[in-house]
């Protein structure tokens, strides 16, 4: 089958010219089920995080950043297509037996494929989720040159696996349900490290698609993080009620330890990358992004509520709300970037392909939804703004949502009812949507509605809207 590779038009040809002779390496930091407050520079107060607070400090945090959607495969789809989850062809965790998930089509044209085309060194190094094996999207048919980690996002959430990938080929591991020794996430670390050593020579492109801090809580024997963590928890539960916060259910420690443990080990496997770049001699002129896939999980005895990982906003994993696509997003590159800034630019995750198609001078495809933030991460020349962003959901009877401005409208139970009030929210007054004002704006519901009507593209892998 022939893939899509009809290209349309250039970016900055400029700018691009000075980058000819020595294009950046680009380092993608993709969370699992990381909250927009989960890390010290976004307002954590109980998980210790220096590795990414010194990556904002070095460079640019976003504080208006969103995923894909609000849960795992087509999150990433959108990431890696620049299209949002009215276009994207993977729109929800559709489950493949006995492994994987619904596969990215081969007329795709993935983030992989065009660094491929501007020779760069692929590689995925984490969690796929978006073909299983021997499909048209395994990750070496979408552009990847190396691929090691779980092809399949729900056997990920078992950290002590009975096998792994390694391109095309099931690495099996010793771990059993008695018997748990190899912790896949230290696997993975050790992967990637290995493939920035050995592209110092050309420009790679690395997604390091992390599993944490997802559920399961599982961490290796005797880790002396989860120990301090728990300790602390211990005390500070002391003088928590029965019914906390009004959750209805005492926090434990041990899983809080657990979970907190799980973000400050993201946080020294970014610290090793980093670390790893100085020792190659190659970190002032990679770029790295660090963000997540969506907002914080409840799963396994978490409490994103004791860590106000959502930030302060409204909603989790799952949720339109933003705490649930809402994510942080922070952008290093010693050699372009000031140290210490911050952007309130609206953007999303589909912002990415564009980015850096402009960034290492290869065509895109003219359908994409995203725009290139270029100018913003170099602080130069004008940045193109969003007119809106759209989101849909497929579970939990199908939501779609809306950000206009400062305006957010959010959709429930399509699948019932397409036509279902929208509720609406001014986020400059109300970021945490607790006030739904779609009484008093009509006009811009039926803005908003229009919107929703328009971006949903039919799918008949993924059908969203109740008939007529």
């Amino acid at each position: 089958m022939i893939r899509r590779t009809t290209l349309f038009f250039l970016f900055g040809l400029g700018f691009l010219t000075s980058f000819a002779q020595n294009k950046p390496n680009i380092v993608f930091i993709l969370a699992d089920d990381l909250g927009y407050g989960d890390i010290g520079v976004y307002g954590q107060k109980l998980i210790k995080t220096p590795n990414i607070d010194k990556l904002a400090a070095n460079g640019i945090r976003f504080t208006q950043f969103y995923a894909g959607t609000s849960v795992c495969a087509p999150s990433r789809a959108a990431l890696l297509t620049g299209k949002h989850t009215g276009h994207t062809s993977v729109r929800g965790n559709y489950e493949i037996k006995p492994e994987g998930q619904f596969p990215l089509a081969d007329s795709v044209f993935t983030m992989a494929e065009m660094f491929r085309q501007a020779g760069y060194a692929t590689g995925i190094f984490g969690k796929w989720g978006l073909g299983f094996p021997g499909s048209t999207g395994e990750p070496n048919q979408q552009g990847f040159d190396q691929f090691y980690g779980y092809n399949c996002q729900r056997q990920s959430h078992n950290f002590f696996p009975d096998h792994l990938w390694h391109n095309q080929q099931q690495v099996n591991l010793i771990n059993t349900p008695t018997v748990q020794q190899q912790y896949a996430p230290e696997l993975i670390q050790e992967k990637a490290l290995a493939f920035m050593a050995a592209h110092t020579q050309k420009p790679f492109f690395l997604y390091l698609a992390y599993t944490l801090p997802h559920a399961a809580l599982q961490l290796p024997a005797n880790d002396k993080v989860f120990e301090a963590y728990k300790k602390q928890f211990n005390e500070q539960l002391k003088s928590i009620p029965a019914t906390w916060n009004g959750v209805g259910y005492q926090p434990q420690a041990y899983p809080l330890a657990t979970y907190a443990a799980m973000v400050t080990r993201l946080d020294d496997y970014v610290g090793q990358v980093v670390k790893e770049l100085k020792t190659l001699g190659i970190e002032k002129n990679t770029l790295i992004v660090f963000t997540s896939d969506n907002g914080p999980h409840r799963e396994g005895g978490n409490m994103p509520e004791y860590f106000n990982s959502s930030g302060g906003l409204r909603g989790i994993k799952r949720d339109l709300y933003e705490g649930g696509i809402r994510t942080p997003m922070i952008v290093s590159w010693p050699a372009v970037i000031k140290k210490n800034r911050q952007s309130n630019f609206v953007g999303a995750s589909w912002d990415f392909l564009p980015t850096f198609a402009q960034l290492v001078g290869q065509s895109v495809l003219a359908n994409l939804d995203g725009v290139s933030i270029l100018p913003t991460l170099r602080n130069k020349g004008k940045q193109v703004q969003h007119e809106f962003l759209y989101w849909e959901f497929h579970e939990d009877g199908g939501r779609q949502a809306v950000r206009m401005g400062n305006w957010k409208g959010v959709r429930l139970n399509v699948k019932k009812d397409r036509n279902s009030p929208v509720q609406l929210f001014n986020l400059a007054t109300d970021p945490a949507e607790k006030k739904d004002v779609s009484a008093a704006h009509p006009q811009v519901v039926k803005q908003i509605e229009s919107i929703m009507a328009r971006e949903h593209t039919e799918d008949k892998n993924f059908p969203l809207l109740a008939t007529e």
